[in-house]
């Protein structure tokens, strides 16, 4: 016997709501130099990654990455179309499908702590992000690979704050209606078998 499962309709409708919150957060943007901006959409990825899970969180990034795709204006600053996607961002757009899953597997490896969400968020949101995006941002700026590092530590300041943020917003939720987070599937042996 098994626990009862979510229905289906229930998952796209919370991956979709994630994929929204992504898209709005991303309205909130300080430009820097070298062309990649400080934005609330990483937040969105955090969230998505503690409050989804490892399986449903990648699916609301790439429903945003493919509307992007497709011209739509959803990505940090109005951006949208396949330049997104070669520009210097794009590590960092590939970077958060990676992180939301990394994410979703450390927080929901054993019982949701607020450490566990924390470190998670920090490994998958900051850490994994920038494996994926500073390579990328380097080969597409020309700059040399340690200077591209270097100047990417001025994102640490506001990513450190927004793993705050995603860590102390996902247990608060997690406390007050833990049907949003990824239910554990129990499965019980019958006495008959």
């Amino acid at each position: 016997m098994s626990a009862v499962r979510r229905p289906l309709s229930a998952d796209l409708a919370r991956i979709a709501l994630f994929a929204a919150l992504i898209i709005v957060l991303g309205t909130v943007m300080v430009p820097l130099p070298g062309g990649v901006p400080i934005t609330g959409q990483t937040l969105g990825v955090m969230l998505a990654g503690l409050i989804l899970g490892a399986r449903r969180a990648p699916l609301a990034i790439l429903i945003v990455l493919a509307l992007a795709a497709v011209g739509l204006p959803v990505l940090a600053g109005g951006r949208g179309g396949l330049g997104a996607f070669v520009g210097p961002t794009a590590g960092y757009l590939l970077g958060w499908v990676v992180g939301a899953i990394v994410i979703g597997v450390i927080a929901h490896s054993g019982r949701f702590t607020w450490w566990r969400a924390g470190i998670a968020t920090l490994v998958g949101g900051i850490a994994v992000v920038y494996l994926f995006g500073i390579p990328v941002q380097s080969w597409v700026t020309g700059v040399p690979l340690d200077l591209t590092a270097v100047s990417t530590l001025a994102f640490l300041p506001g990513d450190l704050i927004k793993v705050g943020a995603a860590t102390a917003l996902a247990v608060a939720l997690r406390r007050a209606y833990p049907r949003a987070f990824p239910q554990r599937v129990v499965h019980v042996a019958s006495a008959a078998s």
